[in-house]
């Protein structure tokens, strides 16, 4: 055996936790050093195995998620039959009158509990009444996840702190209702709404185990070369478990689309959180990156397909470094 084997350093994605007398959660060691020695007399320790296959399976998820993404990007070129300019500009408006159903896949990494797997459903369902558009929007998480995860957008509550360990289930749901004027303003599509979301998660450390409600709002613009815009969103828990912690964030997302040719683009869209109860240096999440996408085909199906990675420059101390995702959105235009 090679002797530079004589030592081997496992990442230890399942680190222990410790509860402090404050109910704060506290990462042991990241790494657990196995000489090469013991394991030639013992028989090996189950639980190194076993991160040693979650460490293989992420990253190999990953590779998978990127190959299976350039080769559904590959096939689908020859479907496409035109740029789709308009279909183009209505994907990239959040708030238009167009039916779409989104898959959004998110791994997170670099959290000082493990890494995380989320996938969002997130329907879009619009009603034209008069001269308003009424944008139903749902954002429906399922998590595989160590435990809460602070600065998601879908879950604000960040989990049950007290409650260690990795589950798989489903979120917080968030219903947000946009009014949209039917033509633009001054050149400016906007839109404004209630939200609303409920505490569905089927696990304490998934959600929030409170209702929350609040406002959100939309402006954009749509140039000949892109789209530019954000979206703002505030929540505050109004009922629920008493004996967890409130809700009360901000969420900030501006987005930018750069339209290039045969129905490719370039996108940054970053979802910026600021959580108002958190203690100092654990409110904010500012992250930092972009992506690529592409309108297209499958068969006669309109498809929007994008990948994006995007780096923490700011964040909770129990939030992830960084994330990559993947998003498929079925599109039904009218």
């Amino acid at each position: 055996m090679d002797q530079s084997l004589r030592r081997l350093k496992i990442p230890n994605i399942d680190q222990r936790m410790e509860v402090t007398p404050k109910g704060a959660k506290r990462a042991l060691s990241p790494l657990t050093t196995v000489p090469l020695s013991g394991v030639a007399r013992h028989r090996p320790n189950h639980s190194t195995l076993d991160r040693t296959r979650c460490i293989l399976k992420d990253h190999n998820m990953i590779k998978s998620g990127l190959f299976c993404l350039a080769m559904l990007l590959t096939a689908s070129q020859s479907m496409a039959q035109d740029d789709g300019g308009d279909l183009q500009a209505a994907v990239q408006n959040p708030i238009s009158s167009l039916i779409s159903l989104p898959f959004k896949f998110t791994f997170d990494n670099g959290a000082p509990n493990g890494k995380a797997n989320v996938l969002s459903i997130n329907p879009v369902i619009p009603v034209t009444v008069g001269n308003w558009n009424l944008i139903n929007r749902l954002i429906i998480p399922l998590y595989d996840a160590p435990g809460g995860i602070a600065g998601l957008p879908g879950n604000p509550g960040v989990g049950d702190p007290s409650v260690p360990g990795r589950t798989t289930g489903l979120g917080d749901i968030n219903y947000t209702l946009f009014f949209s004027p039917t033509e633009p303003v001054g050149g400016w599509i906007l839109g404004a709404g209630p939200s609303i979301t409920a505490p569905t998660a089927t696990d304490d450390r998934l959600g929030s185990g409170k209702w929350s409600g609040g406002f959100s709002a939309v402006a954009l613009a749509q140039p000949s070369w892109g789209t530019f815009g954000g979206l703002v969103r505030h929540l505050w828990s109004f009922a629920g478990d008493s004996n967890r912690g409130k809700v009360n964030q901000t969420l900030i997302e501006p987005f930018l689309n750069y339209n290039l040719n045969n129905g490719w683009y370039l996108i940054t869209d970053m979802v910026i959180t600021y959580d108002w109860e958190g203690t100092s240096g654990n409110k904010l999440l500012l992250p930092v990156g972009g992506g690529i996408g592409k309108i297209t085909k499958w068969g006669e199906q309109p498809v929007n397909i994008r990948a994006e990675a995007y780096y923490n420059v700011e964040r909770p101390a129990s939030a992830p470094e960084w994330s990559v995702g993947f998003t498929v959105q079925f599109l039904f235009p009218k």
